[in-house]
């Protein structure tokens, strides 16, 4: 249940956040409004970028998961073990990808 309702909620960040993305740059680009500013440097934010990296992987792994079973209906049986490998999957990409993000954060910062 818990993947489920992730995979919903995660569809609807992406979905924000570019529609987002693309009224900042209209904002900022065509009417010269300090609000794409505004909204780019919250963008810029090491934790916004930490969450919207979760949240475009796990929709992604989780998306895999479900047209693997979709494709292979057998899979069915083993749905608790796949969601398992998925978070086997996600976990390490996951917090390598936070880690360098955060240490590229600390090299830009002189820190």
């Amino acid at each position: 249940m818990l993947a489920w309702a992730l995979h919903r909620i995660s569809g609807l960040a992406i979905v924000i956040f570019i529609s987002l993305h693309v009224l900042a740059s209209f904002a900022q680009h065509q009417l010269g409004s300090d609000l794409g500013t505004t909204i780019n440097i919250i963008y810029e934010s090491i934790y916004f970028q930490i969450f919207i990296v979760f949240v475009v992987l796990f929709h992604a792994l989780n998306g895999l998961r479900i047209i693997l079973q979709d494709t292979w209906p057998r899979l069915q049986e083993y749905h608790r073990e796949l969601i398992w490998l998925q978070w086997l999957i996600f976990i390490p990409i996951y917090g390598l990808t936070v880690f360098l993000m955060i240490q590229a954060a600390r090299s830009l910062s002189g820190g």
